[in-house]
């Protein structure tokens, strides 16, 4: 599926055993990929007529970068440096699901990519390793601050909006 947000094409590949959400966001001849979960033939296939400039990952569990390490290779790039070259974007620490989760904030096109850590009407689990119940409630209070009409980009599942998911962080602990 592709959608088109202010100059910016944003294309979902849903890769891999646990159906990761891959984006690869497009602008001019420019692309960044987030979240190369897997299928990397994929990916490359998804971005051939553009210049990957970055790779941004959301957070470090296996089914978001199994396609990490040959893509890196492959584009002679390292993921996460936030060059923010035609991309500009904030990045939001966002830990619960897991430590090192980001949210990618693209404030002009009013969207986020928010990895595992939000979800259409649920959040990440946070009973895995580096969970903590305790940084999901801090992480949600944080973006609770943001817009209501932002649509987010989850690492699985349908997109969203953050006014309508705010109506449940309340009812998740």
């Amino acid at each position: 599926m592709i959608v088109s947000v202010i100059k910016l094409k944003i294309e979902n590949l849903v890769l891999g055993r646990l159906r990761t959400n891959c984006y690869i966001i497009k602008k001019d001849n420019k692309c960044l990929i987030i979240d190369p979960g897997d299928e990397a033939e994929i990916i490359k296939e998804a971005c051939k007529d553009y210049e990957v400039e970055e790779i941004l990952v959301t957070h470090h569990h296996f089914d978001h970068i199994l396609a990490l390490e040959e893509l890196e290779s492959f584009y002679h790039i390292k993921h996460n440096s936030f060059l923010r070259k035609t991309f500009k974007y904030e990045i939001i620490e966002t830990p619960g699901h897991a430590s090192d989760s980001l949210t990618f904030y693209f404030k002009k096109e009013k969207i986020m990519f928010t990895g595992d850590f939000l979800f259409y009407h649920t959040i990440g689990r946070c009973d895995l390793e580096t969970s903590s119940i305790t940084d999901m409630k801090k992480s949600l209070d944080n973006i609770s601050k943001y817009p209501n009409d932002i649509k987010i980009f989850p690492g699985h599942g349908k997109s969203s909006i953050l006014g309508e998911e705010k109506k449940y962080f309340d009812s998740y602990f």
